[in-house]
């Protein structure tokens, strides 16, 4: 057996990791990461292509570089009587993806369950199919059904005007359908946890990146029926369900207390954030956390009625709940500042 010089195992790793983004360019990218020249980087990559990991197309300079998949397998079910979710883990599942950390397996085994008991019950779909394709770097499981669809089965529990409200209130947590068998929790812990997460049903599509700022996207798709679950998770990943949790709960129950909610889902098109109504809409279930940490991310600005609607009222009515604002313009943290100077000066008077 050819001995791996030190490092050489390091080298492999970050192609892995890096080709994705780096198809055409990953030898310069990589000898210039390790200081080692490109012929070196060369027999790394023919070694990671010799045992399946990747493939190579195109002559010479021109040459694109690509993970090859591990595994690639597709099925469907019927949603009868008796499909559970822990058996299709246990029988398919588990035994695709093979040999990988504990912490990753997991994350697998809490967001695929969670998200395919979430069609049992709750899709009112006849079919629905999985898909599961594994690289070295990550794996990918994507759950479709032919159901109601998850955006207006929301709208329609929650009597709101537009399907697109329903992913603001997914993005606070704490949200479902059915109260009495579930806690709302396993979408927005699910979408914590992983690299990536989508959501795409109707005319909605929702968004988590892990490695991104408390960024949920939100536009228009091709406006397919039924609901589309991409998960994605790199399979040498650190993180482990503890911390996430950690980020979110409080005490020894492990209590989810805390949400992120983005502002932005507020917006629409060229809409502005002016009134109390859109800011009552924003503010709906939070009073349920003891921490709301407002987004203002891609908001430039907000008007008087909204922040005070905000900063003033809500809080005077619900003390218990912490309210903080984050990634604030100067023109958001003006109308903030305004509306938390009127609800000090009350406060001043009642005192009086």
């Amino acid at each position: 057996m050819t001995k791996v010089r030190p490092g050489g195992e390091a080298v492999r790793r970050f192609i892995i990791d890096s080709l994705g983004a780096h198809p055409r360019d990953i030898v310069r990218v990589t000898a210039e990461k390790f200081g080692c020249s490109r012929q070196a980087v060369h027999k790394h990559l023919q070694r990671l292509i010799a045992d399946g990991s990747a493939t190579d197309d195109g002559q010479t300079r021109s040459k694109t570089y690509r993970l090859a998949p591990l595994v690639q397998w597709r099925k469907q079910y019927e949603l009868a009587t008796g499909l559970a979710e822990d058996v299709v883990w246990r029988t398919d599942i588990s035994e695709l993806l093979g040999k990988l950390p504990e912490n990753v397996l997991s994350i697998w085994h809490y967001g695929f369950t969670e998200m395919f008991n979430n069609v049992i019950d709750h899709s009112e779909a006849r079919l629905v199919s999985i898909s599961l394709q594994k690289t070295a770097a990550a794996t990918t499981i994507n759950i479709y059904d032919d159901g109601v669809g998850i955006f207006k089965k929301i709208q329609a529990a929650l009597v709101l005007m537009d399907e697109r409200h329903a992913v603001l209130e997914l993005a606070k947590g704490k949200f479902t359908t059915d109260p009495r068998h579930h806690s709302g929790e396993g979408i927005f812990f699910t979408s914590r946890v992983l690299d990536e997460f989508i959501i795409s049903s109707g005319e909605v599509f929702f968004s988590h990146q892990f490695d991104e700022r408390e960024d949920w996207i939100l536009h228009s798709s091709s406006g397919s029926g039924g609901t589309l679950v991409k998960m994605v998770l790199h399979n040498h990943t650190a993180r482990t369900i503890k911390k996430v949790f950690d980020n979110f709960t409080s005490g020894d129950d492990y209590g989810f207390t805390k949400t992120v909610v983005p502002v932005k889902l507020m917006r629409y098109g060229d809409d502005n954030l002016v009134s109390r109504s859109q800011a009552k809409r924003l503010l709906t279930r939070v009073d349920r956390f003891k921490t709301v940490v407002l987004d203002f991310a891609g908001v430039a600005g907000i008007g008087q009625a909204f922040a005070d609607e905000v900063f003033r009222v809500f809080r005077s009515k619900h003390p218990s709940v912490k309210v903080a604002a984050v990634n604030t313009s100067s023109e958001v943290k003006r109308m903030i500042t305004r509306a938390e100077s009127l609800g000090a000066q009350g406060d001043a008077s009642d005192a009086t």
